[in-house]
């Protein structure tokens, strides 16, 4: 969310962020009905300052003045409660307007509407080079019967799956293999519940917009989160937070539902587009200051990039464009890992950048040293995702007998060479 400061003083800037992020907004009628509000608002207040005016002359008014006084009070109370209404109604529009409002991208970020201005930035690792027919990540789950692809949708539908055996071991080293790194980064380790109020989507800028991706639980009034972001970032929400308390880093943990709504036929097979994974989300709130957030978006990806060099995954960095990278986006970067059965690159982490526009919609502040209070900057960033991690981990390390030769960071932990 932007302020209605800002938006008045950059109207121009605003305009180009609202059409180089393709949303269909017109700025126009979001200021018009600013200007009424506001309007509306003084004239409000003058009815009152008129009405506290009577009051206070009330007592020492001549007692044939009175009726006519007491008259004209209630006059200007009839007035400003009709406005007050009328106020209600055109502040909660202006209010659905300006959550729609999309953050100002960096001037760094390829303008376009879509992923085909995306821009590879770098490539890191060497693709594998078979001597043998390769198997994709379904037929080699099957055949060392390391999942349940097809009876578990008896019980819980499409796209679900169900880990056997080794490969549910290794969904659980790689998480906690992950968590040790970000642990001695300095990260906070958070498990927290996919469960969240609507309001908690709100804020993070989920809703409104993408409700069709949420499964609702309307008995209870809340939603299943898609990420730990969502609950990482109402934490603090309504609260002030002192610069000693800053930087916040947290590495939450959660499970994730996504309903994937309107993508039929895309990735429907094995593990890549599936309705519940697990993930781990590196997640910062750090003082309101651009050079900052900077240097801490640069971190967050570079600790996606070392996870991927020590799982010998090779992936590319993507400069994702104006009209992909979301609405609230000041900056944001995938990181696609090669998947050898498509030939292509395919995205397993995403960085972001979103200054003070998730602060403002969560109301989450800090102090400075002046003592004035401002919103802070957030930024978010995959450290793991699984099952969708497996996919390039299987195909990239496999065999020619089929089995799946593991990273050497992973030995350890796993007990051998070998899946």
């Amino acid at each position: 969310m932007l302020s209605l400061n800002f938006i008045r003083d950059h109207r121009q800037l605003v305009e180009k962020a609202i059409a180089d992020k393709n949303v269909k907004l017109d700025l126009g009628d979001l200021l018009r009905l600013d200007g009424e509000v506001r309007a509306m608002k003084s004239e409000v207040d003058e009815l009152r300052r008129q009405r506290n005016e009577i009051s206070a002359s009330f007592k020492d008014a001549d007692p044939s003045e009175r009726p006519a006084l007491g008259a004209r009070a209630k006059e200007i109370g009839a007035r400003a409660s009709q406005i007050e209404a009328a106020l209600a109604e055109q502040s909660a529009a202006l209010d659905s307007l300006m959550l729609r409002l999309p953050g100002i991208p960096w001037d760094g970020a390829p303008v376009g509407p879509d992923e085909s201005y995306n821009v590879v930035v770098r490539q890191d690792g060497v693709l594998p080079v078979f001597d043998f027919e390769p198997r994709d990540h379904v037929a080699l789950v099957e055949m060392n019967d390391w999942a349940d692809l097809s009876r578990i949708t008896q019980v819980s539908g499409s796209r679900m799956y169900a880990l056997k055996g080794r490969l549910a071991l290794l969904e659980q080293a790689l998480m906690f293999y992950a968590q040790q790194k970000l642990a001695a980064d300095g990260f906070t380790l958070m498990t927290v519940p996919a469960l969240a109020r609507p309001q908690a989507f709100v804020a993070t800028g989920h809703f409104p917009g993408h409700e069709e991706e949420a499964y609702e639980i309307p008995k209870d009034e809340l939603y299943l989160a898609g990420t730990g972001e969502i609950a990482l970032t109402s934490l603090h929400s309504g609260e002030i937070l002192e610069a000693a308390q800053l930087p916040i880093l947290y590495a939450g943990y959660s499970p994730c539902f996504r309903r994937e709504a309107g993508s039929a036929g895309r990735d429907v097979r094995g593990l890549l587009r599936v309705h519940q994974f697990y993930k781990l989300e590196q997640y910062v709130i750090c003082q309101d200051d651009e050079a900052e957030s900077a240097r801490w978006h640069e971190r967050l990806l570079g600790n996606a990039e070392a996870l991927l060099r020590d799982l010998e995954i090779p992936y590319q960095v993507i400069e994702t464009s104006t009209g992909d990278m979301g609405l609230g986006k000041y900056r944001m970067n995938d990181i696609e890992s090669w998947v050898p059965s498509l030939g292509k690159y395919r995205e397993t982490h995403s960085c972001s950048t979103l200054h003070d526009w998730q602060a403002r919609r969560a109301n989450l502040r800090w102090r400075d040293e002046n003592r004035k209070v401002r919103f802070v900057h957030t930024l978010n960033n995959t450290a793991l995702a699984s099952p969708r991690i497996l996919v390039p981990l299987l195909e990239n390390h496999q065999q020619a007998d089929g089995r799946v030769r593991l990273p050497k960071a992973l030995h350890t932990l796993m007990g051998g060479e070998y899946l």
